[in-house]
This record gives structure tokens, C-alpha cells and sequence, in this order.
């Protein structure tokens, strides 16, 4: 029997749909027929994102959200509902880092910000739960429906200096194994939570760290390339195959996995 890849006509929900990476699934989805409505931190930004949407015909809203908010999150999921009546699918792509949670060359662990720790950990850990936790709720009503969380590289690998941010989404990946089981097991399964671990892609946040400005890599980014079996990094566009698959019935018996999309770096020894 063929695979089903359809996902036309579902309702997807895409945090931190304004940055680089949500945007980009967020048009690749809409290319399917999706319905997508875009949550990020300013209306602005999400706008840009529904903007770009509907100037190729797609259907899209956009929201100025606080995914550390349980309230904003739930009054936009109603306004979601009445506008298409159905939540199909779940995205995750909010987070980020902050300096404070980051070790620079020149210090220590004990340099560590506690502050900038938590607030670190509280973006891009509590800041899919709560979404997870209200959108996923409406799945469990309609008995179908996929999460997708973001992971990292930084999670399996000990990435130097983000130290924030590696133990933040260490918790992303088994909170998506233990959301997975507790939706299989109480509402059947038709509700599905996966995680993507992307590997290293280059982003307005990370561009100074990785490339010089004559496009040349830094140290940093040379040691990634040297670890990378196919030596370059990431296009944005490259996650999407990914999570149309895990969207979409084809991966209808696949939940609590987290893929890597690395171009081999999760299977790389360095030797």
C-alpha cells in the first residue's frame, strides 16, 4: 500500500513561527496545503511569517503568544479552534540561549549565570510543555494529532559552552518520550509526540560563531565541519522533509522517537 504523505487541509501550529527555522516549515507546510497559525513573541514577527504565506495563496494567522503564559496559550488555541475548529499538528520551535547560560573561552562553569540558567531553561523546556499541554489536550479530544518538539545536537554530544541550553533540551527529549507513552497509553493511538534534533545550521543567532565575515569558518566552526561526515552545515529547508514525514500518516506507528538531522554528526566518532 502507498505511504500516505497527505497533509492538506490540517491545522498546524507553529511556535516561534517568526524565526528562521519555524518560518521556514511553516511556508513548506503551508506549499502542502496546511493551515498554519504562527505563535511568536511579537505580533510583528509572526506577521512576516503569515505575510509571506498568503502571497503564494496560503492560509495562515499569526498571534503575538507567551509560551511561558498556560492563559495566552489557551486563549489563542480557542481563537485557533474558531477560526478552523481542529489542531492537527503541534510544532515547537521557540527557544533560544542567553550569554549568562553560556561559558565563554575565557571562564569556567563557574562563571555560570543561575539567573540566565533558568531563564534558559524555562524558554525552551516549559516553553513547549505548556503549548504541548494545551494543544495537545485537543488532540486527546479528537484522538489524533502529532507533536513535534526541537532537540539538539548539544543533547547526545557535549557541546562545549552551551551548557544552558544542552541540560534545557536534555529535558525535551524525555519529556517527548514520557508525553508520547502517556498519550498512547490514556488516548489511544492516534495523538503521536515526536522530537527532531537538528545538527548544526547557520542562523542569525549563530552566524558569528560559525563563520567569519568573509564566510570563511571560525574555530568553532571548523571543529563542527571536521566532526560532520559531509562536511558543511544545514539548510533550513532540510528539516522540513523530516517533519512532513512525522506529520503525516505514513509515520502513523511511530511516537517518542527523536530523529537527528545532522548529516552524520550524531554518528561520527571524530576518528
Amino acid at each position: 500500500m502507498k505511504p500516505n504523505f497527505d497533509l492538506n487541509n490540517k491545522v498546524a501550529v507553529i511556535t516561534g513561527g517568526g524565526g528562521a527555522l519555524g518560518g521556514c516549515i511553516a511556508q513548506s507546510l503551508a506549499q502542502s496545503g496546511v493551515k498554519i497559525a504562527i505563535l511568536d513573541l511579537t505580533e510583528a514577527s509572526a506577521q512576516k511569517t503569515v505575510d509571506v504565506i498568503k502571497s503564494f495563496g496560503g492560509s495562515a494567522i499569526g498571534f503575538a503568544a507567551n509560551v511561558l503564559s498556560k492563559e495566552s496559550i489557551e486563549k489563542i488555541s480557542q481563537e485557533i479552534l474558531a477560526e478552523w475548529g481542529r489542531v492537527d499538528i503541534l510544532l515547537n520551535a521557540a527557544g533560544g540561549n542567553m550569554p549568562g547560560a553560556t561559558i565563554a573561552v575565557d571562564q569556567t562553569i563557574f562563571d555560570l549565570s543561575m539567573d540566565d540558567f533558568k531563564k534558559v531553561t524555562e524558554l525552551n523546556l516549559n516553553g513547549s510543555v505548556i503549548p504541548s499541554l494545551v494543544f495537545g489536550k485537543i488532540m486527546a479530544e479528537q484522538k489524533r494529532g502529532s507533536i513535534i518538539n526541537y532537540s539538539s545536537m548539544s543533547v547526545d554530544r557535549v557541546i562545549t559552552r552551551v551548557v544552558g541550553y544542552s541540560a534545557s533540551k536534555a529535558g525535551i527529549e524525555n519529556f517527548t518520550r514520557w508525553m508520547a507513552v502517556e498519550m498512547a497509553l490514556k488516548f489511544g493511538s492516534g495523538v503521536r509526540v515526536n522530537a527532531i534534533a537538528p545538527g548544526f545550521f547557520v542562523g542569525n543567532q549563530n552566524r558569528a560563531l560559525l563563520l567569519n565575515e568573509d564566510g570563511t569558518y571560525t574555530e568553532r566552526g571548523d571543529t563542527i565541519i571536521r566532526n560532520t561526515p559531509m562536511k558543511r552545515f544545514g539548510e533550513a529547508e532540510e528539516l522540513n522533509g523530516a517533519i512532513h514525514f512525522l506529520c503525516s500518516d505514513a509515520a502513523q506507528f511511530i511516537t517518542g522517537v527523536v530523529l537527528p538531522i545532522d548529516g552524520g554528526f550524531s554518528a561520527f566518532s571524530g576518528v
